[in-house]
């Protein structure tokens, strides 16, 4: 199992955002403005999808790592940090899913 985290990954995705996009694909897409940024998220998304129906656990695998990083860019572009989202998830964690779903304004 590794130690590496999330939080490690919204480090380095804040680290990279810092660089000029020539230098760096986070900050490029950064650059590149949120409907590009959040695109790329659904694509990945997508990806993953696509590889859980058709069970091929190595696409999953690699998909899912993609998906993490490009929402941490969305965050990022979004200037909301990781720890918001966690507050969130932990939040819901004090009830049932189907509880904290039946609780949610219809939309």
């Amino acid at each position: 199992m590794t130690d590496f985290s999330l939080s490690d990954l919204e480090r380095i995705v804040t680290e990279r955002a810092k660089a000029s996009p020539e230098e760096s694909y986070t900050a490029k897409l950064i650059s590149r403005g949120m409907a590009v940024a959040a695109k790329k998220l659904g694509e990945e998304a997508v990806e993953a999808v696509i590889a859980a129906v058709t069970d091929d656990r190595e696409h999953l695998i690699a998909e899912s790592a993609d998906v993490l990083y490009h929402l941490l860019v969305v965050l990022k572009a979004a200037n909301l940090p990781l720890d918001e989202v966690m507050a969130e998830l932990e939040r819901r964690t004090t009830q049932s899913g189907l509880a904290e779903k039946a609780a949610r304004p219809p939309v």
